[in-house]
């Protein structure tokens, strides 16, 4: 629930459809990584999931982007699996390598999994934490994985390249699929209320292996369970701002712009920013949409980059950021100059 004098949150403003005389911003990842003080504080805690656990130290992390540099934003710092931790499957992360979940379920029956609603209650407590830390004009966000996404984890046991294993899986058995994205849909709903109650202004679902999909499974798999995750959240707080992010859709934005009920769509970098003013609907605040690689190279890239979404998007409701996540060896320097483009 938001916090403070909403009229001062600019990011908040934005989302609500209002045009505000300054372009909000904040990154994707933004709390990680590329930040001294996070490898700091990660070496300490010793790893990513005790990191995430800790109510104090996740704050700490969600905040320290805001402290350094500003952003209009802050989200909730966390991972998209502890949804499938909280619903049974055991969670951990190979160094190097990202993360891994058993039993994975081309193996094992969701039924056979034990919930774990602990897992949600921690990071409550980081939200409830952060709340009450955040300054008035900065935007509190949550966010949870959509249930396409999700479910690649889930049944693959891990990420993969073209999520194969579960595409095979949603087609040969769609009743044991369609069962999955039910409890995926359901828990999801469950976890982003209980963010909200505890302090949030927005949400973000992010749909990371969307562009994985032909169009009839896109509908039925990203389309279908994130409208109905947006329908049930607004059922309760109608006017709370959803934003949805389907990486690498491409064309069927459209389709996601019309049909999910999102508030804002955030755009991949692989999106043209003239074509998404053209044919997604001119009232719909759009986010993004930099090359997290045009952040890391700096200087003429970086600024031409910039000017060009900043000049598109002039006219409508937009937030600026990243078409993905901040990549670790991305240059403090050149952060701090993509601030000065975007609010000179």
């Amino acid at each position: 629930m938001s916090n403070g004098n909403d009229s001062q949150k600019i990011l908040l403003q934005t989302l609500l459809g209002n045009k505000t005389d300054q372009t909000p911003v904040w990154l994707m990842r933004q709390a990680g990584r590329y930040l001294p003080e996070y490898r700091e504080l990660r070496a300490k805690k010793g790893g990513f999931l005790e990191l995430c656990y800790d109510a104090d130290s996740a704050a700490e992390v969600t905040l320290q982007p805001i402290k350094r540099f500003a952003f209009d934003g802050a989200i909730l710092f966390s991972d998209i699996l502890i949804v499938p931790h909280a619903m049974g499957q055991d969670l951990w992360f190979v160094a190097g390598e990202g993360p891994r979940l058993a039993p994975k379920l081309l193996d094992a029956s969701l039924a056979s999994l034990e919930a774990a609603p602990e897992h949600f209650e921690a990071i409550y407590a980081t939200v409830r934490t952060v709340a009450s830390q955040l300054d008035d004009k900065t935007t509190f966000m949550g966010f949870a994985g959509s249930p396409w996404t999700i479910a690649t984890y889930m049944v693959n046991g891990q990420g993969s390249k073209d999520q194969a294993a579960t595409r095979r899986f949603a087609y040969q058995d769609e009743a044991a699929f369609s069962e999955l994205i039910a409890a995926i849909v359901e828990n999801t709903v469950i976890y982003l209320l209980g963010q909200i109650e505890a302090g949030v202004d927005a949400i973000q679902l992010f749909d990371s292996w969307a562009g994985s999909l032909s169009p009839a499974q896109f509908e039925k798999w990203v389309v279908a369970p994130n409208a109905e995750i947006i329908s049930r959240i607004k059922a309760v707080h109608p006017d709370l701002p959803i934003i949805g992010f389907p990486k690498g859709a491409g064309a069927k934005l459209v389709a996601y712009a019309n049909e999910t009920g999102a508030d804002a769509i955030g755009l991949d970098e692989t999106v043209d920013p003239v074509w998404a003013h053209k044919n997604l609907p001119a009232e719909l605040p759009l986010q993004g949409n930099l090359d997290p690689l045009a952040l890391i190279a700096g200087g003429e890239a970086l600024e031409k980059s910039a000017r060009h979404i900043l000049d598109i998007f002039g006219d409508r409701p937009h937030i600026f950021n990243l078409g993905h996540g901040i990549l670790p060896d991305t240059p403090i320097e050149h952060v701090e100059k993509l601030l000065t483009l975007i609010r000179q």
